[in-house]
């Protein structure tokens, strides 16, 4: 989904996912079952590096069939987004179901639209505990308190008592937010385990049905 990650992810598959897939190379009267990574952080670097394999070998089919083609139409798609979520805090985020990212995406994840919708709730949150918080009438008087304050007035800062009510309002506020999206947390958890075979099986050299013709989808 995001534009930024698109443009500046490695090409290089990180040593964890290595590391994942040397592990599941054992011998044994059929395929090998890819072991799967147990951190967070290297459960992440496999679901990219497989989503960058499926990027670049989509990317260098729009180049083949089309050189003059632009390169960033092809990554991210053309034309209006066609799907969007918005959100509690009052902000839209909206994406293409064309174009090499979306084609990994619904390779990896198998349901574009499902995981657009649920990524992009489950990301943002924090923030919408944020905006909870903020219309609370008390963490608004502590909020107009150190607005008040002069600049560099520490003292007075610690005064307002603004960093002792967001300490003890933002867990509750986070976990009401939390309990209210309980389905879409269950999904994003559902999708992503799915998504992490998938990578597992594709970095494995293991050949899965979407990965005939053009359009891994």
């Amino acid at each position: 989904m995001s534009a930024a990650w698109a443009r500046g992810a490695s090409r290089t598959v990180p040593a964890a996912v290595l590391t994942v897939l040397l592990a599941g190379g054992c011998a044994g009267a059929g395929p090998p079952q890819p072991a799967l990574p147990t951190s967070e952080q290297a459960r992440s670097d496999l679901i990219k590096a497989a989503q960058q394999v499926l990027v670049d070998r989509c990317m260098t089919a729009h180049r083949t069939a089309d050189p003059s083609a632009s390169q960033e139409d092809a990554l991210f798609g053309t034309g209006p987004a066609e799907l969007e979520v918005n959100l509690a805090t009052g902000h839209t985020v909206r994406t293409h179901t064309d174009g090499c990212l979306a084609r990994a995406h619904r390779h990896l994840y198998g349901d574009q639209a499902r995981w657009f919708r649920v990524e992009v709730t489950v990301n943002n949150l924090r923030p919408e505990a944020q905006a909870r918080l903020e219309q609370d009438p008390r963490y608004r008087a502590a909020l107009a308190r150190r607005a008040a304050c002069p600049e560099g007035n520490t003292r007075c800062a610690r005064d307002s008592g603004l960093d002792d009510l967001r300490a003890r309002l933002e867990p509750a506020r986070l976990d009401a937010v939390r309990a209210a999206h309980r389905e879409d947390i269950a999904t994003y958890e559902q999708l992503r385990d799915r998504a992490l075979r998938r990578a597992a099986r594709l970095l494995a050299g293991r050949p899965t049905p979407h990965q005939k013709g053009p359009d891994p989808s």
